[in-house]
């Protein structure tokens, strides 16, 4: 509209209202800049190819026996000199040895998302775990992530916190379709990672400061979130008779269809903790919610939960209600790999 508006100005220093000269260049504005778009997706598919084709030539040359006999370890490194003299950058022996990863990982063509561009696989073929990769490729497309967003998701070992409270078919569920949003726990993480806070976790800080922070930092908690969660405010009162209650956050989830409360707690989650967040979600079911909502979601967050004392205090409350733990600093991502693998080799005996 801004852009309409200034063009109502001049054409050869002369003041004009035509609408219809200015409908002119909006239309070849607008042509140019899907122009523009269409180049950059054909440019990200010549390049995906490109990679893919060079790691195929790399794999078949290997395979017929050739690299072993005359070349051994020296191929790559051979290659990137001779390649690097007739093209230029962009194959250095690190780069030969993604594209080769890369034919590995996508042995058929048509399995590599044009949606993706280079720097996004570049992150995914760091991944160890096949589940993994695919896990983290799927949600990368469904949820439009940035490179920046995968590689925050992959250090901060997203696949490893969301699958350790699954079964084995929830796991290759996950890795096959990506996460799902279809009911309450598919939007839980346990521990949520606000590393990006910037508090440290020796700091003494006060529960207002963590909210703060949350809210400075808004953007980096949805990611941490999850797709669907829109921001709808801070400290949000609730009144009942005389006395005024304030929820920490609340957002509204969009695939959900309902209102998700998200009390935080600096230190340990105790039962009464649990009681207060019943309460929020009882005010919000009969005096928030619209009739075409779903019922509320409440999360309380905190550093530490005791699972047997959580067990008692959310039995038998038939809200949504759930007690999460977060973490200040990126979780030990080969722990978690380990609890993983020992799930699913449990699920194999």
């Amino acid at each position: 509209m801004k852009e309409n508006n200034s063009l109502v100005q001049s054409v050869n220093g002369l003041q004009t209202n035509d609408s219809e000269y200015v409908q002119l260049v909006a239309h070849i504005s607008d042509t140019w800049n899907g122009a523009r778009a269409k180049a950059a997706i054909a440019v990200n598919i010549e390049l995906l190819n490109a990679n893919w084709e060079t790691g195929r030539y790399i794999v078949e040359f290997e395979q017929k026996g050739n690299a072993k006999a005359k070349y051994g370890e020296r191929l790559l490194p051979n290659l990137s000199k001779d390649l690097t003299r007739l093209r230029g950058k962009g194959f250095s022996r690190s780069a030969l040895h993604y594209m080769r990863k890369f034919y590995l990982a996508f042995p058929i063509c048509e399995t590599v998302s044009h949606k993706l561009s280079w720097s996004h696989y570049l992150e995914l073929l760091k991944c160890s775990d096949e589940l993994e990769m695919q896990f983290y490729l799927k949600t990368s497309i469904a949820e439009n992530w940035s490179v920046r967003e995968l590689k925050r998701q992959i250090s901060s070992a997203l696949f490893q916190r969301l699958a350790i409270s699954k079964d084995k078919e929830s796991v290759l569920a996950l890795a096959e379709k990506g996460q799902q949003m279809s009911s309450p726990t598919d939007i839980l993480r346990d521990p949520y990672v606000l590393e990006f806070t910037g508090i440290s976790q020796q700091k003494r800080y006060k529960e207002t400061d963590l909210e703060k922070a949350l809210k400075t930092n808004m953007e980096q908690f949805l990611l941490e979130l999850g797709k669907g969660f829109a921001f709808m405010g801070r400290q949000y009162v609730i009144p009942i008779g005389t006395r005024r209650f304030k929820v920490d956050l609340v957002f509204y989830h969009t695939i959900l269809k309902c209102y998700v409360l998200i009390d935080l707690k600096r230190a340990e989650i105790k039962h009464g903790d649990i009681g207060q967040m019943n309460l929020y979600l009882n005010y919000f079911k009969n005096e928030v919610c619209q009739a075409d909502d779903n019922p509320p979601i409440g999360i309380v967050l905190g550093a530490h939960k005791d699972e047997l004392l959580m067990e008692y205090a959310l039995e038998g409350i038939d809200n949504h209600l759930f007690a999460a733990r977060y973490q200040l600093y990126l979780p030990n991502r080969e722990e978690l790999q380990k609890q993983l693998d020992h799930l699913l080799n449990q699920a194999k005996d």
